[in-house]
């Protein structure tokens, strides 16, 4: 059917090429007999062309059933095959099975001495990744990842020279814990510079070299840490890297060298005051401005009122007013108007008080001030640093912890330098007005007694 279809479309397809054809030679035709001629001529083409497609036609299609004849044969022989290597490969698995019956029969209880064999040279691997006495000998693990290797993804043996070298790299890691010894290595600055140096490892908790620096180990490297631990320990590092002969030196041990220095890096990481300080940024700079003018002012107010407390205790010894000092200026006015009336003296009294009291509470207000305003900045800046840390987290997610803790430490600094200015500012503030005030209760008392003194001589009179 669909070969007929393919005909009557070649068919229709020729009829239009040769209606074209008879078209173009109508045009060229000068009479009907001429125009006739050209028409069978175009049949009889068309005819041959048609039956030359037939015949390829017919060709193809024998092609065609002789490829899918191939094909079908080529198809039964793979299967053939396929079969054939399913056969085999089931055979091998039993064979392999039975192999490794007779193996497990033949190593008997050696299989249990090879499995503990595995898992220790395993947990040899992990302790000399992190072990200081590998940047001694270097290279130990290749060794022992080569025989983990060997013992699990094959059935070879080790042999016993091989055992004993497990047996050996053991014990020498149990004796290098507990040796103090120097030798030659690459050691890498904090600037990354590459330089060969006489070091010290003290068992398998710290290496110094000979300046009492202390150093880390990690891929397999040597580097000096970029932060030194704070206090003695450099100089009894240097001391114990230089001793010549045996005896007793301090040094400052890191217990957690076996495991990787974490303790000893902690405390290298521990940030300074100045560090902490200047984590609180703006408002940290602008609270230790505030607390260091508010110290400078409660100075100054001590002194002065201090210069001023020692004039007025010798004006208290002296008969005469003195204008130097408060209570000689008060005093003055007494001298100056001795015939007043006491009213009127009372009253010129109370005046020269109050015009020197400003003047010893002068900056009391400021320092009160002060510290009021110390621990709400405190909290300003804390409030900021928790709005940058949860944008932050916001932003990277709360998968590190250490990180966001660390963002919370930042910003409760400024909390605790409000604190410690505005603590000792309310101190400072109670000292100086307990000076001004004891100023001020003299002079009180002083006009007080001037005004009795003149009350009583003015009834005698």
């Amino acid at each position: 059917m669909s070969f007929k279809f393919v005909k009557g479309v070649a068919f229709a397809i020729c009829g239009t090429l040769s209606l074209s054809a008879g078209s173009a030679l109508a045009q060229q035709a000068k009479s009907l007999d001429e125009l006739l001629g050209y028409v069978k001529q175009g049949q009889a083409t068309e005819a041959k062309e048609n039956r030359e497609r037939e015949q390829r036609f017919a060709n193809d299609k024998a092609s065609q059933a002789s490829a899918l004849k191939r094909a079908e044969e080529e198809r039964a022989r793979q299967e053939a095959l396929s079969t054939e290597l399913e056969n085999t490969f089931e055979e091998n698995e039993r064979l392999i099975a039975d192999k490794r019956e007779v193996l497990k029969d033949k190593l008997g209880t050696l299989t249990e001495l090879f499995g503990h064999l595995t898992s220790a040279a395993g947990d040899l691997v992990s302790n000399f990744e992190v072990s200081l006495a590998s940047a001694q000998y270097p290279g130990r693990e290749v060794y022992l990842k080569e025989l983990v290797e060997k013992m699990t993804n094959s059935d070879a043996l080790p042999s016993i020279e091989e055992i004993e070298r497990v047996w050996f790299e053991l014990l020498r890691e149990i004796r290098e814990t507990g040796v103090v010894t120097t030798f030659p290595a690459d050691v890498s600055s904090p600037g990354g510079e590459l330089a060969e140096r006489q070091v010290l490892r003290v068992g398998a908790f710290n290496i110094v070299d000979t300046n009492g620096n202390y150093l880390g180990y990690q891929n397999d490297k040597l580097s000096e840490l970029p932060r030194q631990p704070s206090g003695p320990y450099n100089g009894w590092a240097a001391d114990l890297a230089n001793a010549s002969g045996s005896g007793l030196h301090p040094f400052g041990v890191d217990p957690t060298g076996p495991s990787g220095g974490s303790f000893l890096a902690a405390i290298i990481d521990t940030p300074t005051l100045v560090e902490r300080w200047h984590q609180g940024g703006y408002v940290g700079y602008a609270i230790s401005a505030l607390g260091i003018f508010a110290l400078l002012l409660a100075v100054y107010r001590l002194v002065v009122l201090t210069v001023v407390g020692g004039k007025v205790s010798a004006q208290l010894k002296s008969d005469k007013a003195n204008v130097n000092n408060p209570l000689g200026r008060v005093l003055k006015i007494h001298e100056d108007n001795p015939n007043m009336d006491t009213e009127t003296l009372e009253l010129k009294l109370s005046e020269g008080v109050l015009k020197e009291t400003p003047k010893l509470e002068s900056g009391l207000t400021l320092l009160k001030i002060i510290a009021a305003i110390a621990p709400l900045m405190g909290l300003l800046g804390t409030v900021t640093g928790m709005i940058l840390t949860f944008q932050a987290i916001t932003i990277f997610g709360a998968g590190d912890p250490k990180a966001m803790a660390g963002g919370i430490s930042s910003a409760l600094i400024t909390t605790v330098l409000g604190l410690l200015v505005a603590i000792p500012t309310v101190l400072m503030h109670t000292i100086v007005n307990g000076r001004a005030q004891r100023i001020i209760h003299i002079l009180d008392e002083q006009t007080t007694g001037m005004v009795a003194e003149h009350t009583e001589a003015s009834l005698r009179s």
